[in-house]
């Protein structure tokens, strides 16, 4: 039996930003590595997935959920191999996805792990397009959004891990249009020549509605919003009538230290009979094998695309995360701990 590591580093929180996070927010400290307790697995981490989520988890305030303890290792999706088990139906060598991210080694009860294959993907593809964000985008569009074939959708924060994957499923599923905002000329690109989006604009080239307009002339059906702010108020306006919202995420407004103001067009909703509805993934669970299913399939197929943004070493996890929100990453920002 291979001898288990004395320690691994992982990321603490240790103090709670205001604002914009700041690296030193946050602490690489060495923690000792235990063997595994009855029904349990230690997993040396390949990848661990950083989220815009975890922006709300550093604030102490209740929410959907429960904020980061202060001095304690953060946690978040991951992907790694197992290196010992004593639980029944892992072994050695496993590959596994799991909650504990931010660290090099996580010990844990199996019944959190689900293993996975790395055939049919890449490994960190667990962490995107075949994890969390894809199955987000896939139950925001199909079950929330209520889309049918013959919508046409606007995704916003179109070629992060999530939006990216919303616009082409809307795409492979009959879409009569499918527009993108990003924030950069490159992403429009990307949006457009390798998503098959139909048209595709940088919000920071100016008003967020006015470009809406331009894109979709006969107006939406759907909005897949990842950001909120002036791109729900640009949503609202361009609304058909019994126009269906996902509110996914509103990344504009993670960092404000000020409230943030509603959209100032929320009356159109009544007129308009519009559906806006948030949603949270842990919600459509049941959904899950049939959007693995679909999405690899897709994959396979070649009709589905993704790119990840890979950031190298345990080291630059917090720069990843601090890069992310920045809008730096294209697709899913992953961290590799491979070595």
């Amino acid at each position: 039996m291979t001898a288990l590591p004395v320690s691994g580093r992982e990321w603490h929180l240790v103090a709670r930003p205001h604002g914009w996070p700041e690296p030193t927010d946050a602490a690489l400290r060495e923690a000792p590595v235990t063997e595994p307790g009855e029904g349990r697995i230690l997993v040396r981490n390949l990848y661990f997935s950083v989220d815009p989520y975890m922006r709300g988890r550093m604030n102490d305030a209740k929410s959907y959920a429960p904020p980061f303890e202060l001095d304690k290792p953060m946690d978040g999706g991951a992907v790694g191999e197992v290196i010992a088990s004593r639980a029944e139906g892992f072994a050695v060598g496993d590959h596994v996805v799991h909650g504990l991210g931010w660290r090099e080694y996580a010990e844990l009860p199996a019944e959190h792990a689900t293993k996975v294959d790395a055939g049919p993907a890449p490994l960190s593809a667990y962490l995107g397009v075949l994890g969390m964000p894809g199955h987000t985008a896939y139950a925001g569009l199909f079950e929330v959004a209520s889309f049918k074939a013959g919508d046409a959708v606007f995704v916003s924060g179109a070629a992060g891990a999530v939006g990216s994957q919303a616009g082409q499923f809307a795409r492979i599923k009959g879409a009569s249009r499918v527009i993108g905002s990003a924030g950069s000329d490159e992403k429009v690109k990307l949006l457009v020549e390798e998503y098959g989006f139909d048209a595709a604009f940088n919000y920071k080239n100016g008003p967020v509605g006015e470009q809406l307009k331009e894109a979709a002339p006969d107006g939406i059906d759907v909005y897949f919003d990842n950001v909120g702010g002036d791109h729900l108020e640009a949503a609202i306006a361009s609304f058909n009538p019994h126009g269906r919202a996902t509110l996914c995420g509103m990344i504009a407004q993670y960092n404000s230290t000020e409230p943030t103001p509603a959209p100032r067009n929320l009356a159109l909703t009544v007129g308009k009979r519009l559906r806006l509805q948030g949603m949270l993934v842990r919600d459509h669970a049941a959904l899950r094998p049939r959007f693995v299913e679909d999405v690899a399939g897709w994959l396979a197929s070649g009709e589905l695309k993704y790119h990840e943004t890979v950031v190298e070493g345990i080291e630059k996890g917090f720069d990843a995360f601090l890069g992310l929100l920045r809008g730096e990453n294209t697709g899913k920002m992953i961290v590799s701990l491979e070595r």
